[in-house]
């Protein structure tokens, strides 16, 4: 009789202590990402594992891209991104999802225009500007990298972005005949590089790639009209690119859809692209060129303006 009592309370203290173990890791709940507004106080392991975190927290379980991840990194360490600007923009790629609208950025300084442009889900969308003529990119709110010729393009009050680029953009200045383009340059083992043509003044670094830092006039400049990297940097630049001084000559050639010709002089030379307009990328041998036969071409929904080398 006592082992027939034992039995079921034996069962049931085995079941009790199951019971008091801690529950398995998928069945705990999901770790929430705490961490300092300030990102950058923290090592870049303790940087990728919050943001890491938040990013699975908002996407309900899905691991962040390794490229996004990197684009916060950096925008940490040399932009001094907040912890809530790093939330707010995770909270932008997926389009919200899981997530309060976050606040609207701060606006642009007393004096300044500015107006958004973004492409949602990498569809191509065109805004008009509050102001005529060139724009300029001013801020880059996607993770997406945006490269004016590649993601996007400037026109006349307008501006068109594709390709997930979103971006906060003000009427662009600099010298007649110039406008502001962003280059990509990259010192591949530690090779002196030059990248770009008709580069004029400064080049401004506006997205370090590499892992060494990039220096003004030791290991990246502007000389000869062109943009230049030595010593393993490699980075995104901002420059004004445009005719020489002196030279005002210019024409606009526009292909709509399909191959057209534009007239131009060819005692001035050969052309070079000056402003690419709305439209497809411009892209020399593709999509426009030149030669003594045909003169200048355009091909493939290329609009731009060219002038002399």
């Amino acid at each position: 009789m006592s082992r027939l009592v034992a039995a079921p309370l034996l069962a049931l203290a085995t079941a009790s202590a199951l019971a008091a173990l801690p529950a398995p890791a998928h069945a705990q709940a999901q770790q929430r990402a705490y961490a300092p507004e300030d990102l950058w106080t923290l090592s870049p392991a303790e940087q990728s594992r919050v943001i890491g975190l938040e990013y699975r927290e908002q996407s309900r379980g899905r691991q962040i891209p390794d490229d996004q991840l990197r684009f916060y990194l950096d925008q940490v360490r040399l932009s001094r991104w907040t912890f809530s600007q790093v939330k707010n923009d995770i909270a932008k790629s997926l389009g919200g999802a899981g997530a309060p609208p976050p606040p609207p950025p701060p606006g642009p300084g007393p004096g300044m225009q500015a107006a958004r442009c973004e492409s949602t889900d990498g569809r191509t969308k065109t805004c008009s500007m509050p102001w005529q003529g060139p724009s300029r990119l001013t801020r880059q709110l996607s993770s997406a990298a945006c490269v004016e010729g590649r993601s996007w393009f400037n026109g006349n009050g307008r501006v068109t972005v594709s390709n997930g680029c979103r971006g906060e953009f003000q009427p662009g200045t600099g010298p007649v005949g110039t406008q502001w383009t962003t280059l990509r340059c990259e010192s591949i083992g530690g090779r002196f590089t030059s990248c770009g043509h008709d580069v004029v003044g400064r080049a401004q670094l506006v997205r370090q790639l590499s892992n060494g830092r990039c220096i003004e006039n030791r290991n990246f400049g502007v000389r000869n009209r062109q943009l230049w990297v030595d010593d393993g940097c490699r980075g995104e630049f901002r420059v004004q690119v445009g005719a020489a001084p002196g030279s005002d000559y210019s024409v606009t050639c526009t292909s709509r859809g399909g191959y057209a010709t534009c007239a131009w002089d060819a005692r001035r030379g050969r052309p070079t692209l000056i402003q690419q307009l709305a439209g497809m990328p411009c892209r020399e041998g593709f999509s426009w060129g030149y030669d003594a036969r045909s003169g200048l071409w355009v091909n493939h929904g290329c609009s731009a303006r060219f002038g002399v080398r």
